[in-house]
């Protein structure tokens, strides 16, 4: 009898596909393994779903126990996989700009995801590009899906979304992907997947990292339009065209690539992005946040 796992996810987005593609492409029943997915409920903490039992493993980033840690708080869980090493937001505008530079945001608006780590790292390769933040007009619009009506409604001239909602926009006819914050900036530990210690000692938790790590693989490599199509019923009302188009700048931008464990190197840098924008007092050790993935 297959064991259950329940997965919870802080956004659901084509940035996501190794974890999304580890249940649309039956690497987890491969394993033997039935599991739930959803996103993480509105005022709900995933550290405290992760301490009450009631989700096994949530989709986060390493920054998200930081200001935990700045406030002493203590049993956080653990990172134990990454997802992404690079930004996974892209800037659309209204306009087609085959020569886009980041000095074109000066003087307009922008609809920026204003999430604490879409933030800090828009506002990081923002100055990586010799731009001045303050000279553009930043506007928060609300949650992903408010940013989308806003833009989609005519306020702003560029947006700031994760795939596949601009490729979208592009398929619509609405907007034009003209630039990644991802390749603006160094690679970084951007989204990873955490859950409690005492998780990731159990039989589960290596059948999953077993799953996890060919679905990773395979959304690393596999043609686009096949990603696409196998991950279709997870993305209603986007275009396969339009998911297949994030997904394949995502692959360019090697953001699947490399083993599934957390690079000291790449937490640094996240650490380094967060105390520049203000977001962490202090840096925070890699072995107190990452632990190796279970095998």
């Amino acid at each position: 009898m297959p064991s259950k796992i329940r997965i919870l996810v802080s956004r659901h987005s084509a940035f996501y596909t190794p974890l999304v593609a580890a249940l649309a492409g039956d690497f987890l029943a491969a394993e033997e393994l039935e599991a739930s997915y959803g996103v993480l409920p509105k005022g709900r903490s995933a550290r405290d779903l992760i301490r009450a039992g009631e989700v096994d493993i949530v989709q986060a980033a390493v920054s998200s126990n930081w200001t935990p840690m700045d406030n002493g708080e203590k049993d956080l869980p653990v990172h134990f996989a990454q997802i992404n090493t690079r930004d996974g937001f892209f800037l659309a505008g209204r306009l087609p700009e085959t020569s886009f530079e980041w000095k074109n945001l000066e003087g307009k608006t922008l609809l920026a995801d204003h999430g604490g780590q879409p933030l800090a790292m828009l506002r990081y390769a923002v100055a990586a590009q010799g731009v001045d933040w303050d000279r553009i007009g930043i506007v928060d619009a609300g949650d992903i899906r408010e940013i989308d009506a806003a833009f989609r409604a005519g306020l702003g001239d560029y947006v700031h979304q994760q795939g596949p909602a601009p490729q979208q926009l592009e398929k619509e006819g609405m907007a034009h992907v003209v630039a990644s914050v991802g390749e603006a900036m160094p690679p970084v530990a951007f989204s990873s997947l955490m859950a409690s210690r005492e998780f990731l000692r159990t039989d589960a938790a290596r059948a999953f990292m077993r799953a996890y790590r060919k679905a990773r693989a395979w959304a690393a490599n596999a043609p686009p339009d096949e990603i696409a199509a196998r991950q279709a019923s997870f993305f209603p009302g986007i275009a396969a065209e339009a998911l297949a188009s994030a997904i394949e700048r995502y692959q360019a931008l090697g953001t699947w690539q490399g083993e599934p464990g957390i690079p000291r190197d790449l937490y640094e840098q996240a650490q380094e992005v967060f105390l520049k924008a203000g977001g962490i007092t202090r840096r925070h050790p890699y072995d107190q946040v990452v632990i190796a993935p279970p095998k």
